[in-house]
């Protein structure tokens, strides 16, 4: 059975970090597309960073600059490092493996911004 847990969320005032993992069981993310995906409340979901099974990445244009995703295929871990937070970063993250015909989510994790 194929499981992504989320953890690293919280509560940090603007201008702080987090650092998000995302790791899985079941799978192996050396052969996944991986992305964190953010959405919040009356918000519209929003592809946040991937890294492809091939070690390419892509980030949002909202936060280049200030987010890096990282993968270690030997914990099977995903990381989202999230620097100079604001608020408007306020969301429930979300872990997603994918490949061809195949897409695995997590439960997410909350990241809160606030003063």
């Amino acid at each position: 059975q194929v499981q992504l847990v989320e953890s690293g969320g919280g509560l940090v005032q603007p201008g702080g970090s987090l650092r998000l993992s995302c790791t899985a069981s079941g799978l192996s993310f050396s052969i996944y597309n991986i992305g964190w995906y953010r959405q919040g409340p009356g918000k519209q979901r929003e592809l946040v960073a991937a890294v492809t099974r091939g070690g390419i990445t892509n980030y949002a244009d909202s936060v280049k600059g200030r987010f890096t995703i990282s993968r270690d295929t030997v914990n099977n871990t995903v990381y989202l490092q999230m620097l100079s937070l604001k608020p408007e970063d306020t969301d429930v993250y979300y872990c997603v493996a994918s490949r061809t015909g195949m897409r695995y989510w997590g439960k997410g994790t909350l990241v809160t911004v606030s003063s």
